[in-house]
């Protein structure tokens, strides 16, 4: 395939898009492991190095905004200083910043911690907003909707999207292309969105294991039915990833040559799907991107991006 096959645009720029949902903070401390500990059989390891990248739907809208993208951030963090810095990189990154800051709760923040090029721990603190901040998020989503023509709803089921019903159903009524990256045991509260993009433990959540891809195939669409979805997209890992529409099934190939850190890989994914579903990009031809994308960011550790150089290279 090459680049030509899709007809995209010069620039991205014009691509408006916003992105709500759970906003984090990843902290990373890289350093180097000599020894084990002689209070307890852990490693120890001495910290040489520490970074700080956009997590969550923050990472959507950085992503997005890496492919050239325009995008604007709505989310709740704490009125404290990982807040700040999410505030900060979100303005370095030319995202604009929607951000409610809650004194009553702290910024979600993962720390992963690093030893020879490994994840060793994960360590997670985070707090439910409060129901006052998330109706005045609901309010200031209505009033930023007409500003934007696709909408991502990032839910990692850390409390901002209890409203998502309702954002839902004022994206539709006003037209708008909407993806959601979607979580939890419950998908009805997704009813009307434009296309979800579960992976396959999610989906197995949802409507329980499959042998065959027959049985999937009923499964999936009849999920999308029911939640009266344009498309379902199914992320399968090493198998690649499964687009159920109405009028077909189309699987794509994983892309992955090396499988370095799946760590916000699905991120990566719907951005890029909506980066090119708001260029004007057919279905499939989106989805097909986006997997490339997919593919691209797994070789990289941690959060990571991928720029629109890079996309149009593993095309070409």
């Amino acid at each position: 395939m090459t680049n030509q096959t899709y007809k995209l645009p010069a620039s991205f720029e014009h691509v408006q898009i916003l992105v709500v949902g759970d906003v984090m903070l990843d902290r990373y401390w890289f350093g180097e492991v000599s020894r084990i500990s002689p209070e307890a059989p852990v490693p120890v390891v001495r910290v040489e190095k520490r970074e700080e990248r956009l997590g969550g739907a923050a990472n959507v809208a950085r992503n997005i905004a890496t492919l050239g993208g325009s995008s604007g951030l709505l989310g709740v963090v704490g009125q404290d200083e990982a807040g700040d810095t999410v505030d900060g990189m979100l303005g370095e990154m030319g995202v604009s910043s929607f951000l409610t800051r809650d004194p009553t709760i702290s910024t979600i923040i993962k720390l992963r911690v690093i030893g020879r090029q490994q994840q060793l721990l994960r360590i997670d603190f985070e707090e439910a907003p409060t129901d006052a901040v998330l109706r005045d998020k609901l309010t200031r989503f209505n009033t930023l909707l007409p500003q934007y023509q696709v909408v991502v709803l990032s839910d990692y089921a850390k409390g901002s999207l209890v409203n998502v019903a309702d954002m839902i159903a004022a994206a539709r009524q006003a037209g708008k292309c909407i993806l959601v990256d979607p979580k939890g045991e419950d998908f009805s509260r997704y009813v009307g969105a434009t296309i979800l993009t579960p992976n396959k433990s999610e989906m197995v959540r949802i409507v329980g294991s499959w042998k065959t891809e027959e049985e999937l195939t009923a499964k999936a669409q009849k999920l999308r039915a029911s939640l009266q979805l344009e498309a379902l997209l199914l992320t399968r890992s090493e198998e690649g990833m499964s687009l159920y529409t109405e009028d077909e099934i189309r699987h794509f190939p994983a892309m992955a040559r090396e499988v370095f850190d799946v760590s916000g890989a699905g991120d990566t994914v719907i951005a890029t799907l909506a980066v090119m579903l708001g260029a004007g990009l057919p279905i499939a031809d989106a989805v097909d991107l986006a997997n490339r994308a997919g593919g691209i960011v797994v070789g990289k550790l941690g959060t990571a991006t991928v720029s629109r150089e890079e996309l149009l290279g593993s095309v070409s």
